[in-house]
């Protein structure tokens, strides 16, 4: 009943917010946009604190820089982005075209300076819109939201980390600051079932681009995980337990780890 309750007032306040936002969709600047949205994930943090139960903790707020800066952070839940986005002023994030998909979204994330990825016209038109994302988000000073796995990860499992977050944070000479969490222990990647507990989310010690990309990826994987592990094992009280590496799921799909899965990474 309480996962009911909480999409339900998901879906009505998503509505709301998305029809407050559409008179200045046509108006030049962007701020009304963006005050209005950073409104909409205040709200969904109170949905999920009294609806759902998901109380929320941040924590390192001393290791954000001033200045811009890239926000690499574990992706475990559709939740984590609300719990992230109120914590950190002027930010952008990285998403795919799939969202622009959904009615008026797509001129939203346009007002919010998103960096839009172009997923369906191969290889050249991804690295090309992610490079003028990239120039905006420079010009404009943002801080950026970048989730290095691209997918939601099951609690315990991880993905390969992409280099674009080391090629994007060449190219705009920014620290990159990796974010952990435990959020995919209440409310699992997109399930409609939600558990009370406490989220955390931690921003962690920045990491230096400069770093070669093979020990960089290296680097940031290492921190993220073994930290998101941390806090897995704090909110459940259970030894911790070292994440596991599985590949990425079909496009479109969750990932759902099989035992063959599990059993090809842990060969030696």
């Amino acid at each position: 009943m309480r996962g009911l309750v909480f999409t339900l007032v998901y879906y009505l306040l998503s509505v709301v917010y998305v029809l407050a936002s559409l008179p200045f969709l046509i108006l030049p600047g962007h701020t009304p946009v963006r005050t209005i949205i950073r409104s909409y994930t205040r709200a969904m943090n109170l949905n999920l604190r009294f609806v759902a139960g998901i109380r929320k903790e941040v924590r390192g707020q001393s290791n954000l820089p001033d200045g811009p800066f890239i926000l690499a952070a574990k992706h475990q839940s559709w939740g984590d982005g609300f719990l992230v986005y109120p914590e950190v002023k002027n930010l952008a994030f990285v998403t795919g075209d799939h969202l622009e998909k959904f009615p008026l979204v797509g001129g939203i994330l346009r007002k919010l300076g998103a960096i839009v990825i172009d997923t369906c016209g191969g290889g050249d038109r991804k690295a090309a819109s992610l490079a003028e994302g990239m120039e905006r988000a420079r010009e404009e000073g943002r801080r950026v939201l970048i989730y290095p796995e691209g997918h939601l990860a099951p609690i315990s499992h991880h993905f390969r980390y992409k280099a674009g977050v080391w090629h994007m944070a060449r190219a705009m000479n920014v620290p990159v600051i990796p974010v952990a969490t435990n959020v995919g222990l209440f409310w699992k990647q997109q399930e409609r079932t939600k558990t009370p507990g406490t989220a955390v989310i931690e921003f962690l010690p920045a990491l230096d681009p400069a770093l070669p990309k093979a020990e960089f990826l290296e680097l940031l994987t290492e921190v993220v995980e073994t930290r998101t592990a941390e806090l897995v094992a704090e909110a459940t009280g259970k030894p911790m337990k070292p994440a596991i590496l599985i590949p990425d799921p079909p496009k479109g799909t969750e990932a759902s780890p099989t035992s063959d899965d599990l059993a090809t990474f842990s060969k030696p």
